[in-house]
């Protein structure tokens, strides 16, 4: 059978056909596990974090700029500043975010959406997968100090967020 003016439409048709019965088929993969960095800096942003948010005890959001609070974040790890990534909180695969989280590498912290009054330090730094208690920040275990708007802070992972306008972390190892 010859091929007639018909073949190329139809060949094209069935190609996107097939295409979109395969598509349909393709589940979004599961989220990795919540990682906690014990590690030197940098630190990326969790490109799946919807598994960090949870492990934060915060609820993923829909993407919003709703009741937007910004703080300032500094930190310095051995004497070098560390750069706090965009996108710490964003959950880029499920278009999701946490109260919690950064747009860009600016250093600034955006508190935006539902519940953002409770948020704490601890919770931010889970969220971006990065250990820190009262004596470390990732690998630095030396000392940790941690000063809120002018004033050293001994309980760092509970200072909230929204009663905060700048925080300086720094860590020796």
């Amino acid at each position: 059978m010859r091929a007639g003016w018909w073949s190329a439409p139809a060949a094209r048709a069935i190609v996107i056909i097939v295409l979109l019965v395969l598509t349909s088929c393709v589940r979004q993969a599961a989220p990795a596990p919540a990682e906690r960095r014990s590690t030197p800096p940098p630190w990326g942003a969790p490109r799946d974090a919807i598994s960090n948010i949870t492990a934060a005890g915060l609820e993923a959001q829909p993407l919003s700029n709703e009741n937007s609070r910004v703080v300032e974040l500094r930190i310095t790890v051995d004497g070098a500043p560390v750069e706090v990534p965009a996108y710490v909180g964003i959950d880029r695969v499920r278009a999701l975010q946490a109260p919690v989280h950064t747009h860009d590498a600016s250093g600034r912290v955006w508190l935006e959406g539902r519940e953002t009054d409770a948020v704490t330090l601890g919770q931010f730094f889970t969220v971006w997968g990065v250990r820190f208690d009262d004596q470390c920040l990732g690998s630095a275990c030396g000392a940790l100090v941690v000063t809120v708007d002018g004033k050293v802070r001994s309980a760092p992972r509970e200072v909230r967020l929204a009663a905060s306008r700048t925080i300086d972390i720094t860590a020796t190892s």
